[in-house]
């Protein structure tokens, strides 16, 4: 399937229940707390787009573009949200998305927002952008195990969707990768450019004409995050380390590393975790 096909084609892309169940509990309330839902639309990347990118519609007539979950929350009012959050369809099982498990993509995204968060705070750059950016970088891949399943096959075959070497055997076997996809998405749906060029340029950010800074920070931080998925150890992480993107930002190992803000002596589900 092309790319444009792929990304025509009509898919609901599935939010975390516990998240939503939470979400609906909070703005039943009198007066919903807008952090509250902050905290919780941060855990879901599905419903984090959804709402940026109806924050994003015409409708709204803003003079820029919304980067953010707080400023879109600001925008809509709770029954909006409320009709928004209700609509959200549920990842009810982890195999929602054929060849994904559920949980663990929800942990990893939410694991990439919060260390792209922090790596981009170092290097002064924009957090919030960083934050969106990583919550939502593999949303593609979703879009394209739910669209084109099959075509996917041979490479899960190969590989987890949560390897390192995913983007390159994708680019390669079908001419795009998740990034691209993601990328085409937040386009669409009217997405600040700075969003859309890290997400585009993610996994080779030195590949691109003008370099965007936060798609290095984002190639570290799912780096960083995949690491953990593949339980890699400091000899197995000092070898993948992409020391040309990190050079380019001005980190090195031990910096990225000292950002992780997750406790990895545990394993939560994803539907513990919080912003």
């Amino acid at each position: 399937m092309e790319l444009n096909a792929l990304l025509a084609h009509p898919v609901a892309l599935p939010s975390l229940p516990r998240a939503v169940a939470l979400l609906m509990t909070e703005l039943g309330h009198e007066e919903p707390s807008l952090r509250r839902a902050n905290q919780l639309i941060g855990t879901d990347p599905a419903l984090a787009a959804r709402l940026l990118e109806v924050a994003n519609a015409p409708a709204f007539q803003m003079q820029r573009q919304i980067v953010g979950i707080p400023e879109a929350l600001a925008l809509l009012g709770v029954a909006q949200l409320r009709t928004l959050v209700s609509s959200a369809p549920l990842g009810t099982t982890s195999r929602s998305v054929p060849g994904i498990n559920m949980q663990q993509f929800w942990r990893y995204s939410l694991n990439t927002a919060k260390l792209a968060r922090s790596l981009a705070g170092i290097g002064h750059h924009n957090q919030i952008a960083a934050y969106t950016a990583g919550l939502l970088h593999a949303l593609g891949e979703l879009l394209m195990h739910l669209a084109a399943p099959d075509i996917l096959l041979p490479i899960n075959a190969l590989m987890s969707p949560f390897d390192m070497r995913r983007a390159k055997i994708e680019q390669r076997v079908l001419g795009y990768c998740y990034g691209s996809v993601s990328a085409g998405l937040a386009q669409r749906w009217q997405f600040p450019e700075v969003v859309v060029d890290a997400l585009q340029h993610q996994s080779a950010p030195l590949d691109n004409n003008a370099y965007e800074p936060l798609a290095g920070v984002i190639h570290l931080a799912s780096w960083r995050a995949r690491a953990r998925e593949a339980d890699m150890g400091e000899k197995e992480m000092a070898v993948s380390f992409p020391g040309e993107v990190g050079l380019m930002l001005g980190y090195d190992i031990d910096m990225v590393l000292q950002q992780d803000p997750i406790d990895w002596t545990v394993r939560p589900e994803a539907s513990d975790y919080m912003v």
